[in-house]
C-alpha cells in the first residue's frame, strides 16, 4: 500500500458522469490521485462504512475525512490546491450556478436521452438498484417515449454553451478551464459513453463539439489505483483534521456537539448521522464511528441537502 493519509482517494467507477467532472478538476489542477474502485449497483460494504450510509458516487477521502456528492469534493479542492484555480475569470458564484444547472436540469435530460434514445444498457439489476435509489419506477419504455422532447431539451442547454463561446474564447469563462467547463462537459462525456448517437447534436453546434475536444484533452491529472480494504485502512489510521466551527448565522440554531442527520433533497435521500462538527453556507461536517474505519468526519455540501436535528 503506497497511498497514505495526505493522498486524494477518490472512491469511484469509470462511467460515473459525477466522477468525471472531478476527474475533469483533477486535470485542470494536474494532481495526483488514486481512483479507488467501488460496484456502480449496491451493496457498496466499504464505501458505505466510510460514509455512514450514503451510497452515491464520487467520495473523496483524505485521511479520516470523508468528502460526499462532487460539490464540496470541488470546494475542497480548490481549498487545498488553489493553483491552479477552478474560477480563472474570478466567476465563483456564477460557476457554481452554471455546476448546479449542469447537475440537476442538463444532467436529467441527457439522462432520458441516453435511456430512452438507443439500445437498452440497463439490465433488471440496474433498473431495480436505481429505482430503490430513486424512490420511483426506472421505466426505460416511459424514457423512450420522453427521449426526442429531453433531446429538444438537451440541445437548447446546449446552444447556451455555443453562445457563450461564440467570441472565441477557448473555455466558457475565457481562456483557461475551470468549474464551468468540467460541469457542462461531462453530461458530454455520459452520451459518448453510453448512447454516442447523442452526440449528432453537436454537428450543428461546432463550437461546442470544439469546446468539447479541449476538455477532453485535459486528461485526469495522475492517477493510480489503491484498493478499497487499503482505503478503509488508511482512515481508520488517521485522525481528521477537520477543527469545530460554529455558524453565526446558522438558521436553524445548530452548533458543534448536536446530534444531526444529513441527506439529498433529491435522490438517494438516505439520512447519515452524526455529531455536528463544523457547519457554514456551503457545507456541514459530522463525526461518526464504525468498527471498520473507526472515526471520521463525514462532509456534505448544503445546496442540495437537509440537516435535521436529533
Amino acid at each position: 500500500m503506497s497511498a497514505t493519509a495526505n493522498d486524494i482517494l477518490f472512491h469511484q467507477y469509470d462511467i460515473s458522469p459525477f466522477s468525471e467532472k472531478v476527474r475533469v478538476a483533477f486535470g485542470i489542477k494536474n494532481l495526483p490521485w488514486y481512483a479507488v474502485e467501488e460496484p456502480v449497483i449496491m451493496p457498496k460494504p466499504e464505501l458505505t462504512a466510510l460514509t455512514g450510509g450514503y451510497r452515491k458516487i464520487p467520495v473523496m477521502q483524505i485521511g479520516a475525512d470523508i468528502y460526499c456528492d462532487s460539490q464540496i469534493i470541488l470546494r475542497e479542492l480548490e481549498r487545498r490546491f488553489p493553483e491552479p484555480t477552478l474560477f480563472p475569470a474570478g466567476d465563483t458564484g456564477l460557476a457554481w450556478a452554471v455546476s448546479m444547472w449542469a447537475d440537476r436540469v442538463l444532467f436529467q435530460n441527457v439522462v432520458a436521452v441516453i435511456f430512452g434514445g438507443g439500445p437498452s444498457i440497463a439490465d433488471e439489476a440496474f433498473i431495480k438498484d436505481r429505482e430503490k435509489l430513486t424512490g420511483r419506477p426506472f421505466d426505460t419504455e416511459a424514457m423512450k417515449q420522453a427521449a426526442p422532447l429531453m433531446a429538444e431539451q438537451a440541445r437548447a442547454g446546449l446552444s447556451w454553451l455555443e453562445d457563450q463561446l461564440s467570441d472565441g474564447r477557448a473555455y466558457l469563462t475565457g481562456e483557461k478551464p475551470g468549474l464551468a467547463d468540467a460541469s457542462a462537459y461531462y453530461n458530454l462525456a455520459f452520451l459518448r459513453w453510453l448512447n454516442p448517437a447523442g452526440l449528432k447534436v453537436l454537428e450543428s453546434l461546432p463550437k461546442t463539439a470544439a469546446w468539447d475536444e479541449r476538455v477532453r484533452g485535459i486528461g485526469h491529472g495522475k492517477r493510480a489505483e489503491l484498493s478499497n480494504k487499503d482505503a478503509l485502512a488508511i482512515a481508520k489510521a488517521a485522525t481528521s483534521t477537520t477543527k469545530e466551527k460554529a455558524d453565526p448565522n446558522e438558521p436553524n440554531g445548530l452548533k458543534p456537539g448536536d446530534k444531526v442527520s444529513v441527506m439529498a433533497d433529491d435522490y438517494g435521500r438516505d439520512p447519515i448521522t452524526g455529531t455536528l462538527v463544523a457547519s457554514d453556507a456551503q457545507s456541514v461536517s459530522i463525526r461518526r464511528e464504525d468498527p471498520q474505519v473507526g472515526e471520521v468526519v463525514v462532509h456534505f455540501p448544503r445546496a442540495g441537502f437537509f440537516v435535521m436535528k436529533g
